[in-house]
């Protein structure tokens, strides 16, 4: 019995060399297995030198236990005391992988295969794998022989013998002599096959590159070719058994487990295609049908196994089309977005986990790396490695990589690949995924060095690792680009101007020489401004290669430099407030407009900043506040011109505030998706702009009556807000749609308030539309009674007149949206009150009415529709369109408003929903309804957007096309989708349209 004294003693040393359960350990060292170690120093230094000691010493026992005989036991013991190089190699396999322990259990001899590698050949190659391999006859065995091969690469690994690169091409050597020991067992079980074909193992992927996982598919591609006088049908159909078998020898698991899967599914068509191919079919497919990946993963393509010479043959063959392939169209944007598309099929609960796929994970640097490769491998040769470290070491020495940001992402994918393989060397599976327990982060820590804290010390480095990977991963393919048009310290290498303006091509912009110029405009020089812009530029590039227009995004970003760049806040804004650059990068390559609209004021771009809900000063502001400070301006200003000319400025900014909004929703950040929904997006724009216009008048009425009357006009005056006015519903385009209402004050004779009313009307029509640096707002008065041919005002009792006497159903209709917007309140009450038993007339329209107004919808898509227009893409007339949506929620109004107070609203969306709540309609109909018009509202918001002016229909041009369609949410290359996406939402609506307003 163990004295407590002495018991508590060792429970200590136990904790102090690095067991979390001593007791445990405890009983395990007075085993009779152990004996006639336990008191030597040496084993409790090395356990506790260790991944995990306490999984270190149970497989030693289980180790010692399995000896076949006291001898043997003796022999391991004492060469375990005795030899320190196969102490540290055996202890530190068990305590790094319980995998490798069960398998040296079941196979207690195995553990010589530790002390075969002196240190003069510590690094087994190719051959060296295959002796170790040849006995191996049937699957079985060769799966006992791969583990006591991979017993070896463990035990140099995780004692430091060899690093993350040399393991990694040890694994790859061990795959490729297992490849060929696979084939020959193959073969000989089918010697016939054998007799017919030459068959050869391409390696890809991790293999064919030279540095392979633990555990890891291992993806090959087959090529095979008949032999001399044999049929090529039936010889392919023998290389397709023969690869076959070859495949489940690999991958079919028993009580040894299994080696690893063969993926083929790099093969052409994948899966669907034939699992061996003739090397002119492997040719016919890459010159016709290959997408970009498809040459991508060709940078790895290795000969590994079979036929060697045909191998090499199928690599040389396809080298000129894989570096070409960054000629093709859409090369870059195929490369991201097939990168986005692994980082969004990763599942929400493991995305942070994923060491491999997630954002700052080892796919980042692998896809940086190759697509740098396949850019400038073109005319650079020494590009051309299969191996990320050694094609990384090679871009830094050719100047396309920076050395700094070379040597920074070659340490971080150092640790993060070591990471990884101890995450599958416990188990030998194949995860990607970081371990949640803090047993397990404790093990992978302590197998990395980190001693003093595992589990904190392991989360601070792989993250610190990870945020260098995401934030190189964005820059790499932009740095080098300023360092070919800065000036650089003597012997500094950087990107030559053809290779500048080769990547420049690659990120798709049109005039690369132009962008040079650009680049070093903003770039060059040694001044503050020069050195910040150097900083901001990497990343500004790569937003700008993310739109559509890259050269618009880049020349409008020179342009708000020039004007800004010796501000002194303007720069710091950029560097300091995360938001403020992407925000600006995104507005400034969306389109026209907002680049238009800031360009005529660049202090606006204080607007882009950091603020609440990280969209920075972009939420459009209430039209309380827009009035009172339209209002101040205009009573700060001199005269007439004056006071509507700061108005008008308040507009243009307040317009830049929306759009430079709605393109940040719409496109996302980093940190902020893209907004989800788009009705109310469509809301807030609409609403912003309506609210903006109705401002801008009151401040306009306000500087037209104070420079011609004074404070009083001599009648009382109200706007009315019609169509998308009233409906709150603007475009950035829109004109302003509005009825003039006028009553002369007492005593004041009605000719001479009528003269005053229309040079209010036409004073105001004049100075909004001067020309200017600020975009003009035009008055459109056509829906007033009479249209074209009636007075511009009228007196509230005319407007009574008419209505009683002379109106007709359509004018019933406008009056829906009728609101009031400026000027005297109460007549514009008294005038809503005056219009509403019109609008909403008692027991609803007659038959005729109806029978009227659906003649008159039948009319207008016959007669204005634009000549040569697409009618299934026309956003206003065409099926399924605005006109469509909104002449049905009218149509409901006029019949059921007066029964429905809900329907008593100017807002087509708000129309809509209160039929749905009156069951008018049913819910899936409504929203059949309001998708169709939303996504019309916004097609006609990126037109105006891209463009600069209006259209209501899609552009034709390809790169504006391109635009609008990132706008909406489609990413390069899927324009188009975006249209069929359009005519199937439209023709849906238009079935409704056809049932609930025609009664089809």
């Amino acid at each position: 019995m163990t004295a407590p004294g002495r018991r508590s003693s060792t429970f200590t040393r136990l904790l102090r060399h690095g067991f979390t359960d001593p007791s445990g350990a405890e009983r395990l060292l007075e085993s009779a297995e152990l004996a006639p170690i336990k008191a030597d120093p040496v084993l409790l230094d090395a356990l506790g030198a260790t991944a995990d000691p306490d999984l270190a010493l149970l497989g030693l026992v289980r180790l010692v236990e399995a000896q076949d005989g006291q001898a043997a036991r003796r022999e391991l013991l004492d060469t375990l005391i005795a030899a320190k190089p196969l102490r540290d190699r055996l202890l530190g396999v068990l305590g790094a992988s319980a995998a490798l322990g069960d398998h040296l259990a079941r196979h207690p001899r195995d553990w010589q295969e530790l002390v075969r590698y002196e240190p003069q050949d510590l690094h087994p190659g190719v051959e060296e794998f295959e002796r170790g391999l040849a006995s191996a006859t049937d699957p079985v065995s060769l799966r006992v022989s791969y583990r006591r091969c991979l017993l070896s690469i463990a035990a140099r690994d995780v004692c430091g013998t060899t690093d993350l690169a040399q393991t990694a091409a040890e694994l790859a050597d061990l795959a490729t002599a297992t490849l060929r020991a696979a084939l020959a067992i193959a073969q000989a079980d089918a010697p016939d096959d054998a007799a017919l074909c030459r068959l050869a193992v391409v390696a890809m992927g991790k293999c064919g590159g030279h540095e392979l996982n633990y555990v890891s598919d291992v993806d090959v591609i087959f090529v095979g070719e008949a032999v001399e006088g044999a049929d090529e049908r039936k010889a392919i159909q023998a290389a397709s058994r023969l690869a076959s078998h070859l495949m489940r020898i690999c991958s079919e698991t028993t009580v040894e487990g299994s080696i690893w899967p063969v993926d083929a599914n790099l093969r052409p068509e994948g899966r669907n295609g034939p699992l061996v191919r003739t090397l002119s079919s492997h040719l016919a497919y890459y010159q016709r049908w290959a997408k970009t990946w498809e040459f991508q993963a060709l940078l790895k393509a290795r000969p590994v196994a079979g036929d060697l010479k045909l191998g090499e043959e199928y690599v040389a063959t396809l080298a000129p089309l894989v570096w070409h392939a960054a000629e093709r169209a859409n090369f870059v944007p195929d490369v991201q977005r097939m990168r986005r598309r692994v980082v969004e099929n990763i599942p929400v609960a493991e995305v942070d986990r994923e060491l491999k796929l997630g954002p700052g994970g080892l796919r980042d640097v692998e896809f940086a790396v190759q697509m740098l490769q396949l850019v400038h491998g073109r005319a650079d040769t020494s590009l051309r490695s299969g191996t990320t470290l050694d094609a990384l070491k090679a871009l830094a020495a050719g100047g396309y990589v920076g050395r700094a940001d070379a040597v920074q992402l070659d340490e971080a994918y150092r640790f993060l690949r070591s990471m990884e393989h101890r995450i599958q060397l416990y188990r030998l599976r194949r995860t990607h995924l970081v371990p949640e327990e803090d047993t397990d982060l404790r093990r992978i820590g302590r197998s990395l060095g980190l001693r003093a804290d595992p589990v904190a010390e392991l989360n601070r480095e792989w993250k610190r690792h990870a945020a260098v990977v995401r934030r190189l991963h964005e820059k790499l393919f932009y740095r080098p680009l300023l360092d070919a048009v800065a000036q650089l310290a003597p012997g500094e290498t950087r990107l030559s101007a053809g290779a500048a303006r080769e990547r420049l091509v690659a990120l798709g912009y049109a005039d690369p020489a132009a962008a040079l110029r650009h680049l070093e405009a903003l770039a060059s020089g040694v001044s503050r401004k020069a050195a910040i812009q150097r900083t901001l530029l990497p990343v500004l590039l790569g937003w700008f290669a993310d739109s559509a227009d890259p050269d618009a995004g880049l020349l409008n970003f020179r342009k708000v430099s020039d004007a800004l760049g010796k501000t002194p806040w303007y720069l710091r804004l950029l560097r300091d407030e995360g938001a403020a650059a992407e925000n600006l990068a995104r507005v400034l390559s969306a389109g026209r407009l907002a680049p238009d609209l800031l360009l005529r004021a660049p202090e606006a771009v204080a607007l882009l900043g950091d603020g609440d809900g990280g969209r920075g000063g972009l939420e459009p502001r209430p039209r309380a506040h827009l009035e009172q400070e339209i209002l101040a301006a205009v009573g700060r200003a001199g005269g007439g011109e004056q006071a509507v000319t700061a108005a008008r400025g308040v507009r243009r900014r307040e317009l830049f505030r929306t759009a430079a909004m709605d393109i940040v929703a719409s496109y996302g950040t980093e940190e902020h998706p893209a907004v989800a929904d788009q009705g109310a997006l469509v809301d807030r724009v609409g609403g912003a702009v309506s609210d903006l216009t109705a401002a801008t008048l009151a401040g306009t009425l306000r500087a037209v009556v104070r420079a011609g009357w004074g404070e009083t006009l001599p009648t009382r005056f109200a706007v009315i807000g019609m169509g998308r006015f009233g409906g709150h519903e603007l475009g950035y385009g829109s004109d302003a749609d509005v009825l003039f209402v006028h009553e002369p004050r007492d005593g004041v004779d009605e000719h001479e308030a009528s003269r005053a009313a229309n040079a209010v009307v036409s004073e105001m029509r004049r100075l909004l539309q001067i020309s200017s640096a600020d975009p003009p707002l035009l008055i459109d008065a056509d829906l007033r009674p009479e249209g074209k041919s009636g007075p511009l005002v009228r007196t509230l009792r005319s407007y009574e007149a008419y209505y009683r006497r002379w109106s007709l159903v359509w004018e019933a209709q406008a009056l829906l949206r009728a609101e009031v917007v400026a000027g005297d309140e109460d007549l514009g009450r008294r005038f809503i009150e005056l219009i509403d038993p019109l609008r909403y007339p008692a027991e609803g329209l007659g038959d005729d009415a109806v029978r009227e107004i659906r003649r008159l919808k039948a009319r207008m898509e016959s007669e204005r529709m634009p000549r040569g227009a697409d009618p299934t893409l026309h956003t206003k007339l065409g099926r399924g369109g605005l006109s469509d949506v909104e002449w049905t929620v009218q149509l409901m109004q006029l019949r059921h408003g007066w029964a429905e107070p809900g329907l008593r609203t100017t807002r087509t969306r708000g129309g809509l929903a209160a039929a749905c709540a009156a069951g008018l309609l049913g819910g899936e109909d409504a929203a059949v309804l309001d998708e169709a018009w939303v996504l019309a509202t916004r097609v006609r918001n990126a037109v105006m957007l891209v463009r600069g002016r209006a259209g209501d229909t899609f552009p034709s041009d390809g790169r504006e096309l391109a635009a609008v369609g990132r706008y909406l949410g489609y990413g390069p290359g899927h324009v188009g989708d975006m249209l069929d996406d359009y005519r199937r939402t439209t023709r849906r609506a238009r079935a409704l349209v056809d049932e609930l307003f025609y009664g089809a």
